[in-house]
């Protein structure tokens, strides 16, 4: 391109000077880190972190060793949904992740900041290198798989996680909204532009059960998630309902014992990824 600043770090265009295996970052020297998997979404409230969140439970619970990285620096979720609440510690070798009470590890800007509440007013370069870090610096012991809860859209976090760390799949969470299916068609078409394989799809809010017989009621809609996965050739379909207990779980910190709807749909990826 003849406008090209060299600089591939800012850049999601493919071209022939880039060599994406130079821009990949080796994780701490003592980390050992067997798959990664990022979670994202086109916009924000469609309940990615929660989907994240139950993803790294089922994981856990299926005797996986378990981490999860909590890329949205600023707007993070992840401790307060596991109940974690001590400050990460560190070292002279390097930073050591928060452990939930089910022994997910778990790195966020929340467990760095001495008040959760406190706002991160931060630029976009600093917020990016501050989620490389977390990749570089923190020694992620013995991890099976680890999730990213990245942020959403498609701006600089996302493309410095999925230039700098090797992410062996993304899994695409959406609500059946037929704005929300068009935004995230752009997630989806970002993970193919980085060459980054789609496991999965899960549709949140996709009904409500009637308590009294057991039918499905689309609140928002007829889902839509079938054709979007058949559209782009995603192997891996769930749907979530709206759940009051999956919500007061995660308000609580006990996401962890909360009775698991995405245990099947981790299965399935596993045994894609030969977890």
């Amino acid at each position: 391109m003849a406008d090209c600043t060299h600089d591939c770090s800012s850049c999601g265009e493919k071209c022939a000077s880039r060599d994406k295996k130079s821009l990949i970052k080796k994780p701490h020297a003592m980390s050992e880190i067997k798959k990664v998997i990022a979670v994202v979404s086109g916009k924000g409230g469609v309940g990615k972190s929660m989907t994240c969140s139950l993803l790294a439970a089922a994981a856990q619970n299926s005797g996986k060793v378990t981490a999860v990285m909590d890329a949205d620096v600023t707007g993070p979720s992840i401790p307060r949904m596991f109940g974690v609440t001590e400050r990460a510690s560190g070292s002279d070798e390097g930073i050591i992740p928060v452990v939930s009470d089910g022994g997910v590890q778990i790195m966020s800007m929340n467990v760095l900041l001495e008040n959760e509440a406190e706002p991160v007013v931060w630029r976009g370069s600093l917020i990016s290198g501050t989620v490389l870090q977390f990749w570089t610096d923190v020694i992620w012991t013995g991890v099976d798989i680890m999730f990213i809860d990245m942020p959403p859209g498609t701006g600089d976090v996302p493309l410095t996680v999925f230039q700098s760390i090797p992410i062996d799949g993304v899994i695409v969470v959406t609500t059946p909204q037929d704005l929300v299916g068009m935004i995230v068609q752009k997630a989806i078409n970002m993970a193919h532009m980085m060459n980054v394989p789609v496991l999965g799809v899960v549709e949140n809010m996709s009904y409500i059960e009637c308590p009294d017989c057991g039918s499905k009621i689309p609140v928002f809609g007829e889902s839509a998630v079938d054709a979007l996965a058949l559209e782009n050739g995603i192997p891996a379909v769930a749907k979530l309902p709206l759940d009051r207990a999956l919500t007061v779980a995660a308000d609580t910190g006990k996401i962890e014992d909360a009775k698991n709807p995405l245990t099947d749909f981790f299965n399935k990826i596993s045994k894609k990824l030969k977890i």
